[in-house]
């Protein structure tokens, strides 16, 4: 019997993938937010491609709000943007 593999939509595109492409952004239990490269950290998460444009259009959609049903800070986008670009995600 095949395994099954968990497929995740990206809030960006709306793309659904396996999980392993995805990048997981991760609201703890404290309220901060960080990117979770190993897919396993607690709290609330969403998925989002390793693409700029996706992070781009999550951003101008509001999606990352949409998916914590709170307020995001644009220091938390700015702060993704600039793992994204400099290949910081594992």
């Amino acid at each position: 019997m095949a395994k099954k593999i968990p497929v995740r939509q990206c809030i960006g595109c709306g793309e659904k993938k396996s999980k392993k492409e995805l990048i997981r952004i991760v609201k703890t239990p404290e309220g901060a937010f960080c990117v979770d490269a190993t897919g396993r950290k607690n709290g609330r998460g969403a998925y989002l491609c390793n693409d700029i444009e996706c992070l781009k259009k999550a951003r101008k959609s509001h999606a990352l709000e949409r998916s914590f049903e709170m307020q995001i800070p644009g220091e938390v986008y700015d702060k993704l943007e600039e793992e994204l670009i400099h290949g910081e995600i594992e």
